[in-house]
């Protein structure tokens, strides 16, 4: 520590600022020791953004995008592994079942050592692109927003199962554009089962939730996962990694003074991180393994002093 297992650039990312070198170098610069590089998989034509429309973007040109932005990161890598631990990934996009097809043909061709399993659409629509967009596919729920919960935490049950992504990419993102996000989902009887059924699936196959800042940079009270998410995480033995989803220089290691405080609240005691080393269980990522590091010791890092 400190780390972040989920980082974008505007090199590759629409909606990010700075090159993947200044990233890399920014990360450097702040002390980081892992610091994992997961720029968006490229998407099919139905799922553009308006962003990318305007920008004159294709799926051919998003698939191109990334394949420049996997030689980079190789560069990179290369050039800065004497100082600073990059790690190679993607965050991938879980839309409608098919989605597994096109990830899994996306991690066949690249060597990647890690990804980011995340859900950013509910009925083909995004739900944290914009409020707009949130209530559109909250129309499709019939209009509730305890059914949109609970269409998404199913969607991401889906992708679970499908792929087993190593890391879980902001599990309630869900929230983020609703009405009150800062109110919990215990009360939802139905979406609080799909909560604990999806969280003790993660358990089962050894996946890890990153407890991610974005949440708090964007105005909400806590991070990705809730504090009543965690605690159940917690409780069911899960472990947790520490993600900054960086979109720019300016944004890494943002806010995670505050995340450690929350950490030791919801009572974390520890956190995992990826590295280069002997393969762990999953066979996909042969030269990756997982540490874990004892949160007294991530609070006496330089980084925090």
């Amino acid at each position: 520590m400190p780390y972040s297992h989920h980082s974008h650039s505007g090199q590759f990312c629409a909606h990010a600022r700075d090159t993947l070198e200044a990233v890399v170098e920014a990360a450097l610069g702040k002390k980081m020791q892992v610091f994992a590089l997961t720029e968006h998989m490229p998407r099919e034509q139905q799922d553009l953004y308006s962003e990318e429309i305007d920008a004159g973007y294709s799926e051919e040109k998003l698939y191109n995008i990334f394949t420049d932005y996997y030689v980079e990161a190789r560069r990179l890598q290369a050039l800065y592994s004497p100082n600073l631990s990059i790690l190679i990934g993607t965050e991938i996009d879980w839309i409608r079942p098919s989605s597994k097809g096109f990830i899994e043909s996306l991690l066949s061709r690249f060597q990647l050592q890690l990804f980011i399993g995340s859900v950013h659409h509910v009925h083909a629509i995004p739900i944290d692109y914009d409020t707009k967009s949130f209530e559109e596919a909250q129309k499709v729920s019939g209009d509730s927003v305890e059914r949109l919960f609970e269409n998404y935490f199913d969607l991401q049950y889906e992708m679970l199962n499908a792929l087993k992504p190593p890391i879980v990419g902001h599990f309630d993102l869900i929230r983020l554009k609703s009405e009150h996000p800062n109110v919990g989902f215990t009360t939802m009887k139905g979406v609080w089962q799909r909560i604990h059924r999806n969280l003790a699936f993660v358990v089962s196959y050894g996946g890890v939730l990153e407890l991610n800042s974005a949440a708090l940079r964007k105005g909400l009270q806590e991070p990705y996962p809730n504090a009543e998410i965690s605690k159940e995480f917690l409780a069911l033995g899960g472990n947790f990694t520490v993600s900054d989803d960086s979109h720019g220089i300016d944004q890494i290691g943002s806010s995670y003074r505050e995340l450690l405080r929350f950490a030791q609240e919801v009572g974390i005691t520890h956190f995992t991180h990826f590295e280069k080393g002997s393969p762990t269980k999953d066979s996909r990522f042969p030269d990756i393994t997982t540490r874990t590091t004892a949160l007294s010791q991530v609070q006496s890092h330089p980084f925090f002093a």
